[in-house]
């Protein structure tokens, strides 16, 4: 924005390594962004790019319980206090649902996928609070086909005003080579076969659907392994279905590690899987494309846009362990198969998933949002 810094508002619901990415373009842009989380989680180890303000206090009305309506009234006070230029908001249930009550405008809608795709036909409450927050908004911005399709369906936003694209990566630091971590000399896995998961231990992800489907796997194949990161609300299930299955041997529970080490993690293995009941354009599928992994993911919404059975992966049934099982036994007793569907991929991922190129669409859609708001 010429002749002066662009105000940009940004709420979401945490500070993870997507609001980090959305912030750090943010300022690249040129532009001055306040972060406004609405919990009071960090996930991100990385602190705030260099030029970012953040504002707590949302998070603060949350953890001490405060209704929707203290909450609307504390962003409020924040929009009256900086006066952005433009609001920044997602989910749509929670952060943009916000921000429409608060009357922010303009405001631009970020659909993180699942909130479109899944929680928007939940409920009739949740259906309720979709359409209120898309009807109250200037713009939506999605990561995949899919998630435009779900904006239509529910909202009379005009087509040029849905901006989709998928959000990308960083192609310098996610790319093949050789791992730098002694990590299968330290568990001893040499001569055995990595499935890798990176998604996070909650429901959505359906963890508990992988373990059961690697079960499977292990049984006819011991020399399978599954390196499985991260953490979350249901670490304590995970860990005893782990135990329950006799899988101790076979599965190295990593935890949450640091976004620096993910490219060595994905280099480390074999077969990138994930077994989320719903995606968008997921970035952790998109980072083990980049490094060279043929991918098992399951067969709904964004994830269609990427993968084409048998060309740079496999597709399973979302929630169906069996299916899982199949796609997971079929690559890992093809290793030509595996090595083509790699190099596929980090073809697909170095044409498609540039976070940088990418982000010039988000520009485009602020500046025009902006624009016509000052004008009006």
């Amino acid at each position: 924005m010429d002749g002066f810094r662009l105000k940009v508002l940004y709420i979401s619901r945490a500070y993870t390594t997507h609001d980090h990415r959305f912030l750090t373009s943010f300022v690249k842009a040129g532009w001055a962004p306040t972060h406004v989380p609405l919990l009071d989680e960090r996930l991100e180890a990385r602190p705030l790019p260099e030029g970012c303000r953040e504002v707590r206090s949302l998070a603060e009305e949350t953890a001490s319980g405060g209704s929707w309506r203290e909450r609307r009234n504390q962003l409020a006070r924040i929009i009256a206090d900086l006066r952005p230029g433009v609001v920044i908001a997602g989910p749509i249930q929670s952060g943009a649902f916000l921000a429409a009550l608060a009357r922010a405008r303009p405001l631009i809608t970020v659909s993180w996928g699942t909130d479109l795709l899944v929680d928007a036909d939940a409920t009739p409450l949740s259906r309720f609070v979709t359409q209120y927050t898309l009807a109250a908004s200037d713009a939506v911005f999605g990561d995949c086909q899919a998630v435009r399709e779900a904006v239509r369906r529910n909202s009379r936003i005009a087509d040029e005003r849905i901006v989709t694209f998928p959000w990308g990566i960083d192609l310098l630091r996610f790319r093949p080579g050789a791992s730098s971590l002694p990590l299968r000399d330290e568990l001893g896995w040499d001569a055995t076969e990595v499935f890798i998961s990176t998604r996070s231990w909650e429901p959505v992800y359906a963890i508990a659907v992988l373990l059961r489907a690697f079960a499977g796997v292990a049984r006819h194949r011991p020399t399978a392994r599954l390196l499985l990161l991260g953490d979350g609300s249901q670490e304590r299930e995970i860990r005893s279905l782990v135990t329950e299955l006799g899988l101790g041997r076979f599965v190295h529970m990593a935890g949450r590690v640091d976004y620096s080490l993910l490219p060595d993690y994905f280099r480390a293995s074999d077969i990138y899987v994930s077994s989320a009941l719903s995606d968008g354009t997921s970035v952790s599928m998109l980072e083990a494309m980049a490094c060279g992994l043929p991918v098992i993911v399951s067969n709904s919404f964004g994830n269609l846009e990427w993968v084409e059975e048998g060309v740079n992966g496999s597709l399973a049934r979302p929630g169906d362990a069996d299916s899982l099982e199949a796609a997971m036994s079929a690559l890992i007793d093809n290793r030509e198969a595996r090595s083509a569907m790699g190099a596929t991929n980090v073809v697909t991922a170095g044409s498609r998933a540039n976070w940088d190129v990418n982000f010039s669409a988000l520009e485009r859609l602020v500046e025009d949002v902006t624009s016509a708001d000052g004008a009006g």
